[in-house]
């Protein structure tokens, strides 16, 4: 295999324990691995024996081997683990979404504390439960919780609005509203503790305090309070029920089960504590093919473990992994103590083991199946647009632009990409539409069409306007059409089919055609190009609402006494953003770096005059 790898580099590898590194000639990370020995592990890449699926797309993009030596493989590990995360290879097994997991935060710093859903989990002062592996499941159970303990769900490090009505929550008796001190701060905390208490698996107490005040509330003969308390009750008893698969003489464990197929697999994992299945976690993983069981769990261990808040004092894996002795270094380092990684032979640990491969396999089967469907259904939409559009070729790439504005002001664009019929997020663009007065979508359309093709043209190196679209797709009717066309005319483009989707009646405008095509509701060429609209439109109205704010956000500063542009940076590095800014107290304005008292009070009375918005 030819390969711009010299021979003599590959020789010259060490034959210890380490992690080695394939860039490609930019010097961009490909793949990160760790091996036993550097050298024959990176020198199988290059063989002609090597028939792993994918590793000829590797190899003949490989430019430089990078290679660091650790003291043993479990340090190889440790390290395999930081690189991954901060390279992000695109040869490397991962999780599908490559997205941070779901938690459940408490603000325990915050005078009354939060409870809310986040995916971060690096904030001094709070306690966070999770990672979970379902974010419907984690905004589910938030909503049973702040029914039953009704905490405040307002944001911010301080309850309430500005204007210090309480909000609708506390109308419909889902909040306390603390923001007009309708309950103490001791009474509030003591409300945040039974929350943590159920999150960290104490349900009877909670229980039995709801069933006690239902009894006492139906005997006073407070009815309808007393139905509350049951309907509580009700939702704590069906959130327990789901973790309530009870295995005490199996202690605190996760059980994890595999299943691979082709260049996918699927991971389940059952973390139990005290004998108790607090939830189940499903995971599908990318680039596996070739791998054994062995190296996807080490794999997906790094993924996983590397976020979990928290780690058991033993992990049980399949029956064909074998060699769990440098896996067990990792978690026990990661853990702080040790950690057992072993494979059970029988009991009640086998069952639950295979168990969760059983769950591995329906999880990839079903998964299968439902990734043909959707293929099968984009090659679908894409024949049919071929055949109603009559276009030379299939759409592989479609493009589509939207408008967005409010009465002419902040007015920008978006164009969305769709490959193969899925998105594109990588190449999707915004404009910034300059030089229109009023409401005009036709010439904001039309400038937004220039600037991308007139890039096209120059050949920009961007490869979201280096690429030449099959089709483009316009938010709008014959106007926005027209003014499409005209654009990419003036330009003398190579031929790029162009049509118009209009909202009212979904009818698509064809150049030529002066009556609209009308595709069926349930027809699969629509529902892609609504998609790709509704996309569009998703991310320019995303972009206008940023730009409006930022706008809204440079008048406040400039209706404020004494506040130029030195000012107003220092303040912003002060508070972080403008809505904490608003909130700031008369002392805390005072604390700001560089600006003087007096001009800190005139700032709050001003603020407080007018009522900040």
């Amino acid at each position: 295999m030819q390969t711009r790898v010299e021979e003599d580099l590959l020789g010259a590898l060490p034959r210890s324990a380490g992690v080695y590194l394939f860039r490609d000639e930019r010097g961009d990370v490909l793949y990160v691995g760790k091996a036993k020995s550097l050298r024959s592990r990176v020198r199988s890449y290059f063989q002609r024996g090597d028939g792993r699926f994918g590793a000829a797309q590797l190899v003949e993009r490989i430019a430089d081997v990078e290679v660091i030596v650790t003291r043993n493989e479990a340090e190889a590990l440790h390290l395999e683990q930081n690189l991954v995360k901060r390279h992000r290879p695109p040869f490397n097994i991962r999780l599908r979404d490559d997205k941070s997991f779901p938690y459940i935060a408490v603000t325990l710093t915050d005078e009354y504390p939060r409870i809310m859903f986040t995916r971060e989990r690096h904030r001094p002062g709070t306690v966070y439960f999770g990672p979970y592996a379902n974010a419907k499941k984690v905004r589910e159970t938030l909503d049973v919780l702040n029914r039953v303990f009704r905490f405040r769900p307002c944001e911010g490090p301080r309850p309430g609005r500005h204007s210090g009505i309480p909000c609708l929550d506390f109308h419909i008796d889902r909040c306390f509203a603390p923001c007009i001190g309708a309950i103490s701060k001791e009474d509030y905390g003591e409300i945040v503790e039974g929350v943590i208490g159920f999150l960290s698996g104490d349900s009877q107490s909670i229980q039995r305090e709801l069933e006690q005040r239902m009894r006492e509330a139906a005997a006073d003969e407070r009815f309808e309070e007393a139905a509350r308390y049951r309907n509580r009750l009700f939702s704590i008893k069906h959130l327990s029920e789901r973790q309530a698969a009870d295995r005490r003489a199996v202690g605190s464990v996760d059980v994890i089960g595999v299943a691979l197929g082709g260049d996918r697999a699927a991971v389940q994992v059952f973390p139990l504590r005290d004998g108790k299945m607090i939830d189940r976690y499903g995971f599908h993983l990318e680039n596996v093919s070739g791998e054994d069981e062995q190296g996807v769990l080490e794999a997906f261990a790094i993924e996983y473990y590397g976020a979990a808040p928290s780690i058991p004092p033993q992990v049980l894996v399949p029956p064909g992994v074998t060699d769990t002795g440098v896996l067990a270094e990792f978690l026990s380092a990661r853990r702080g103590a040790r950690v057992d990684v072993r494979s059970p032979s029988r009991g009640e640990k086998r069952r639950l083991v295979d168990l969760a491969g059983e769950n591995a396999r329906l999880a990839l089967e079903s998964d299968t199946v439902l990734r043909e469907e959707k293929r099968a259904r984009r090659v679908a939409a894409l024949e049919e647009l071929r055949e109603v559009l009559n276009l030379e070729s299939l759409p592989i790439r479609i493009e589509c632009f939207d408008v967005s504005n409010i009465q002419g002001s902040s007015i920008v664009a978006s164009m969305v990409v769709f490959k193969d019929g899925r998105p594109k997020n990588a190449h999707y663009r915004t404009f910034a539409i300059r030089g229109l007065e009023g409401q005009d979508d036709v010439g904001a359309m039309r400038e937004a069409i220039t600037r991308r093709f007139a890039r096209a043209r120059r050949g920009d190196p961007d490869e979201s306007f280096g690429a030449t679209p099959n089709l483009v797709v316009v938010d709008g009717g014959k106007g926005q059409l027209a003014a499409a066309r005209a654009a990419m005319e003036e330009l003398d483009l190579p031929r790029v089919a162009v049509i118009a989707l209009a909202k009212r009646e979904e009818e698509v405008f064809v150049p030529g055609i002066p009556a609209p095509i009308v595709l069926g509701r349930t027809s699969p060429a629509l529902q892609l190009l609504q998609h790709i609209r509704d996309e569009a439109h998703r991310v320019a109205l995303r972009y206008h609402r940023r730009k409006r704010n930022t706008k809204s956000m440079e008048t406040i500063f400039e209706t404020l006494p004494g506040v130029g542009p030195a000012r107003r940076r220092a303040i912003l590095r002060h508070f972080g953003s403008v809505e904490r800014f608003l909130e700031a107290s008369q002392e805390e304005l005072e604390g700001v770096p560089g600006l003087p008292q007096k001009t800190a009070r005139a700032l709050y009375a001003q603020l407080h005059k007018a009522g900040p918005s």
